[in-house]
């Protein structure tokens, strides 16, 4: 089995609403998203899947975030923009990736998303 890591950043605000101390005022963190993607079958050139594609894609979703306040995008109108909710929302919107349909033999494994150099959390759907 091979594994792939590829890492990005974001710069966003969020508030958890009704948190019982200072995480319910609006507050930023510099983000990072981890994505992992797994696989057994190596390609022609002896790649799982070109990193390239796969930074390109977590680049582009993570642009949809950078500098936003997380609790006003549609993505979040029903939850606090935790970094539980962010992996997951990542997770399922990276999951889309043209890549993953067409080549079959790679799986988007994990989500890991960082709001502090020691605070992080790991989606992933099994």
């Amino acid at each position: 089995m091979f594994e792939i890591h590829v890492s990005a950043e974001f710069e966003a605000a969020h508030r958890v609403v009704n948190y019982p101390g200072k995480c319910d005022r609006i507050h930023g963190h510099s983000w990072t998203v981890e994505a992992v993607v797994t696989g057994t079958e190596l390609d022609e050139l002896g790649m799982l899947v070109d990193f390239k594609l796969v930074k390109g894609r977590l680049r582009e979703l993570l642009e949809t975030l950078d500098h936003r306040m997380l609790n006003e995008l549609p993505a979040f109108a029903n939850c606090n923009p935790t970094a539980e909710n962010i992996s997951s929302f990542v997770y399922h919107e990276m999951k889309k990736a043209d890549f993953f349909q067409s080549m079959p033999h790679i799986k988007l494994k994990q989500i890991q998303v960082w709001e502090s150099p020691k605070s992080s959390v790991i989606y992933t759907e099994d």
